[in-house]
């Protein structure tokens, strides 16, 4: 063969491997994926709502793909030491990250220069569904209702403490909001997610605090807190006595934070359509859905295209608002 031939036939057989016309023998890099557990990195701890919704998905996540979905709480600064983690893993598949992405997009937006960012850093795989946020306060705080709590902490003149999940969170931010509108101040006390804010607002050592209603539930069931009223545009089924913010005189309060998981630059397209593929199946499910409605969890799945123009959004909404309110990290 001359040479003119011989380099013709390498070509001719590169493009047929590169089509797909020649079997090799050799399995596509991620037709076996995966071969080990996932790590699924989330930015609060445990027993919140983030972490509640992360480990739901994770169980019947790992049965579809597997292999075990285990969870890695990495809570603090609005949640950004979880995400820079994610992020900075190796886009083999093997790390994915659940974001709370509402408090991803008031971080991204409180911070001066933050580290990573969900758009440039990660590839949208799927959201997931929504919590929404509920004002309560320590049972010995003498209000029932709005009106009554308005009066009560304008009363305290500055001395009144709340409690938020953290530093650049939603449940900080509404609270920031809620005391511009009402016109008073008071001592923010952060806390790193609702499992270790609760136990001081339930003993009385902080008064009033904005957390999901998942995370908050059983303790307004069993009246060791008191709730005012919730952040949503509707009322919840599961506490249908509790008026929403407009109903109880503050208009444009509605507030959900929305849940997504993406994975780090760089992963194959080909593991994002499979986790994408597997999620949609599980938020689909009816029994899934009615169980995570009992605890406050609203499941809505949006692919990974409508995921990106959803964070988009979401960092622009809150860009808006943070600036507006000229709201800065304590």
């Amino acid at each position: 063969m001359n040479p003119t031939h011989r380099i013709l036939s390498k070509i001719i057989f590169s493009i047929a491997l590169t089509l797909g016309l020649i079997n090799t023998g050799i399995a596509a890099p991620d037709a076996d994926w995966p071969k080990k557990p996932i790590q699924m990195i989330l930015s609060f701890p445990a027993g919140g709502s983030t972490d509640i919704f992360a480990r739901s998905i994770a169980a019947p996540l790992g049965e579809a793909l597997g292999q075990a979905v285990v969870i890695e709480n990495k809570p603090g600064a609005g949640g950004m030491i979880g995400m820079t983690a994610a992020a900075k893993a190796n886009p083999d598949g093997y790390t994915i990250h659940f974001s709370a992405l509402t408090n991803q997009a008031i971080a991204q937006a409180l911070f001066n220069n933050p580290p990573v960012d969900l758009e440039k850093d990660f590839i949208s795989v799927a959201q997931v569904g929504s919590v929404p946020h509920i004002l309560e306060v320590n049972p010995s705080v003498p209000a029932k209702n709005m009106p009554e709590l308005i009066a009560f902490i304008k009363s305290k003149n500055g001395n009144f403490n709340y409690a938020s999940q953290g530093n650049g969170t939603l449940s900080h931010l509404e609270a920031q909001l809620f005391m511009q509108r009402i016109g008073a101040t008071g001592v923010h006390i952060p806390y790193k997610g609702s499992s270790f804010a609760l136990p001081d607002l339930i003993a009385g050592n902080t008064m009033l605090m904005f957390d999901s209603l998942t995370a908050s539930l059983p303790h307004l069931q069993s009246g060791k807190l008191r709730p005012i009223a919730i952040a949503s545009s509707e009322r919840s089924p599961l506490l249908p006595n509790v008026p929403t913010f407009e109903q109880d005189g503050m208009k444009k309060f509605d507030v959900e934070n929305l849940f997504a998981i993406y994975a780090p630059k760089g992963t194959s397209p080909s593991i994002v359509s499979r986790l994408e593929k597997e999620i949609r199946k599980i938020l689909t499910n009816p029994d899934f859905k009615n169980r995570l409605a009992n605890q406050g969890i609203h499941p809505q799945f949006a692919n990974s295209e409508r995921l990106t123009e959803i964070t988009i959004a979401e960092q622009a909404k809150w860009a808006k608002i943070v600036k507006a309110a000229n709201i800065k990290i304590d």
